[in-house]
């Protein structure tokens, strides 16, 4: 039995750190990059719409691997690529036909769950990256929420308390398994 216990309170212990870990490193990543987190080349991007349904939905978080400028010329149709509309917009939609005209490549997009093509076709200069179909359903709203002062503070400071109470409770238990060998001795010397 107290076997299995050490067992369960290893486990969790992990889990705990390994929680604050990660979300260390999903808070300091989000606010190092200004914005959405990174982890080996890649970018997290929330999904903030249904106009890629059912590809991935609403609130997801999809995968996408930053595009250099020559890299954005050579797209093709049907892959998913992030652009930017305006200064502070970034849309993710599918190529639905490429356009040569010299040195320049225009794509029109389109969202799987639009009826129609978007209005302007995008300059490959707008591509900023293609999808690379890893997708993590409704962990966006978590990560909006990690982004936010509250969340940040919940996130890195509630998993290290969490840690620090579970340890203060290993600890209380190891001194009660002590202190009744401790008396079991102290009463065997005033027997003998």
């Amino acid at each position: 039995m107290k076997k299995a216990l050490k067992i369960i309170s290893n486990i969790i212990t992990a889990v705990l750190f390994i929680n604050l870990i990660l979300m260390a490193f999903l808070v300091v990543s989000s606010k190092a990059s200004g914005g959405e987190p990174q982890a080996f080349g890649y970018q997290l991007k929330t999904v903030l719409s249904g106009s890629m349904e059912p590809t991935f939905q609403t609130g997801s978080v999809i995968a996408v691997k930053p595009l250099s400028s020559e890299e954005s010329k050579s797209l093709k149709k049907d892959d998913v690529i992030t652009f930017q509309a305006s200064q502070e917009k970034l849309i993710t939609h599918r190529i639905i036909a490429v356009t040569n005209s010299g040195d320049h490549v225009m794509y029109e997009t389109k969202g799987d769950n639009n009826k129609t093509a978007d209005m302007e076709p995008v300059l490959s200069e707008n591509v900023r990256a293609i999808y690379t179909g890893f997708t993590i359903p409704y962990m966006g709203y978590f990560i909006d929420f990690a982004q936010s002062k509250e969340g940040s503070a919940i996130l890195l400071i509630g998993p290290g308390l969490l840690l620090l109470g579970f340890a203060a409770f290993s600890i209380f238990q190891a001194i009660r398994e002590i202190d009744p060998k401790s008396r079991k001795t102290d009463s065997e010397e005033k027997t003998a």
